[in-house]
């Protein structure tokens, strides 16, 4: 068996067959990226239809990304001993029919259950696609080129989602948003054995079963429960939630320590830079949700956009996004130590909270420009981690290294919204006027709900009065995720300064089929 290279190419460089296979990995990760926020739109006309209860509600729009987080180190495992590439297909056929059954169910039950299955293909789709990137593109050059146009299509897969689903249910009906990743998926089947090359671990063990309850365990309740204390405060069930989660974490841990065939090896860690890596990029991830957290409720009700407009404004800081992963990438290709191309993505991300700490109540260009600069140093940082990660870890364990990453992202964002969000929240509270009903002091959402039951100025009085205290808190959150940036900035320059990746030999590879 060979490595799968272009003719054309010299040995170890990829040509147009592994650029043109990029393209084609593209699809499925825009596709599961778009996922996470394609429903915001949609929701109200799924209730309309299906009449779903508030539970079924939430579960419809919160099952993908659970069963996506929980299954991600089982998936990238599970692809380093079947084959990258055959777990792809499986799991894009499986994203395909789930998607045909989302689009035409009846019933919140089989919407629920179709969403849960997608959540399953998309945990195959994300770790497959990166660790297929890595045994592409050998050559550290290219595969860093690679990388940030991966890390390009993810962040601006969520941004379009959300204005995708919008067009969709204006023009058609809800289930149009879960039929436009038929014909991707369709695509990549036909296409796939064509342009991938196959690639798994030669000498992978026995899968260790134990280890996937375990995993999961340890995931899903962490992610549960940071992810409702910003909305609902820190109650005990949520508490639990996270402690119960930790002390699985602490077991899947020790089992990978112990067991003869981790799921995912501890030597991982001990590849130089990987740690790091994992750390530097689940505070990336802590950083972009932690913000999004304010500045989407910031346009839709301090500005008072309707969600379309706000979706559609939003889509104004992606321009920056766009160019910030191949500045990165060029200028350590150019010999700029790459720990401090990463200290100043996070230097650039901790100006854009600074200028999110400046908005004012009427401040929309202000808010667009911070969320650019702030997006823009993350995914310097992301782009370069996601390479350093790759790059650290053995190509024959890709697929655990892509998953562990994948998963730190999910934890990070979780956290993000759960600190930054309960010190906003916690300012919002403090800044309110102490006579609104409770429900008016819980959220901005509720001030604005009671104010428009109430009379003339008393109904102005209250909204403005909530809006200046969200922005207040808001303030807050930013000064805060300023900080822990700065001490990132600092940390990476550290941590990174001394650390430069040695090649690992390439595992073998089958070549695609012709």
């Amino acid at each position: 068996m060979t490595n799968s290279t272009s003719t054309n190419s010299p040995a170890g460089h990829a040509g147009r067959r592994e650029w043109t296979a990029l393209s084609v990995l593209m699809l499925p990760l825009l596709l599961v990226s778009m996922d996470v926020s394609v429903l915001y739109f949609a929701i109200p006309s799924i209730s309309a239809d299906l009449e779903p209860s508030g539970t079924q509600q939430l579960w419809i729009f919160d099952i993908y990304g659970f069963v996506l987080a929980g299954l991600l180190m089982t998936m990238g495992s599970l692809g380093d001993r079947i084959g990258r590439r055959r777990l792809l297909l499986v799991g894009a056929a499986a994203f395909g029919a789930a998607s045909l059954v989302a689009a035409y169910a009846n019933s919140a039950e089989t919407l629920i259950a179709a969403r849960a299955v997608l959540g399953i293909g998309g945990a195959t789709l994300m770790p497959s696609t990166m660790a297929l990137v890595r045994t592409m593109f050998t050559d550290p050059g290219q595969r860093a080129k690679a990388i940030g146009i991966w890390s390009g299509v993810m962040t601006g897969g969520i941004a379009l989602g959300s204005v995708l689903s919008g067009v969709l249910v204006q023009y058609f009906w809800w289930g149009s948003v879960f039929l436009v990743n038929l014909p991707a998926m369709v695509l990549l089947l036909v296409l796939g054995p064509i342009l991938l090359p196959e690639s798994k671990n030669p000498e992978p063990g026995r899968f260790d079963l134990v280890s996937v309850p375990l995993s999961m365990a340890a995931v899903l309740p962490v992610i549960y429960g940071l992810k409702e204390i910003p909305s609902e405060g820190w109650h005990p069930q949520y508490v639990v939630s996270v402690t119960v989660g930790l002390l699985f974490a602490a077991l899947f841990v020790h089992r990978q320590r112990t067991a003869a065939s981790p799921m995912i090896s501890p030597a991982l860690f001990r590849g130089h830079g990987f740690a790091p890596a994992v750390a530097l990029n689940l505070v990336s991830a802590f950083a972009i949700m932690g913000s999004a957290f304010f500045t989407t409720q910031y346009l839709q009700s301090v500005l008072d956009k309707s969600a379309m407009e706000a979706a559609l404004w939003s889509l104004l800081p992606s321009v920056p996004i766009g160019m910030a992963a191949p500045v990165a990438t060029a200028l350590v290709q150019k010999g700029v130590n790459r720990a401090y191309v990463v200290s100043a993505g996070f230097a650039v991300a901790a100006a854009g909270y600074g200028m999110l700490a400046l908005a004012g109540t009427d401040s929309l260009w202000l808010v667009l420009a911070a969320c650019g600069v702030l997006a823009s140093g993350i995914v310097m940082v992301m782009s370069q981690m996601t390479d350093l990660a790759l790059s650290a870890a053995p190509v024959e364990q890709a697929g655990a290294a892509s998953s562990l990453l994948e998963t730190g992202t999910e934890f990070g964002g979780a956290l993000g919204m759960a600190v930054l969000g309960s010190i906003g929240t916690a300012v919002y509270r403090n800044e309110i006027p102490a006579s609104p009903p409770a429900e008016a002091r819980e959220t901005l959402g509720g001030a604005l709900a009671v104010a428009g039951q109430l009379p003339g100025r008393a109904g102005d009085a209250l909204a403005a009065a909530a809006r200046e205290a969200f922005t207040t808190g808001m303030h807050g959150a930013a000064l805060t995720g300023a900080a822990v940036l700065a001490l990132a900035a600092i940390g990476a320059a550290t941590a990174l300064r001394r650390i430069h990746v040695r090649e690992t030999p390439a595992p073998q590879t089958e070549k695609a089929a012709v």
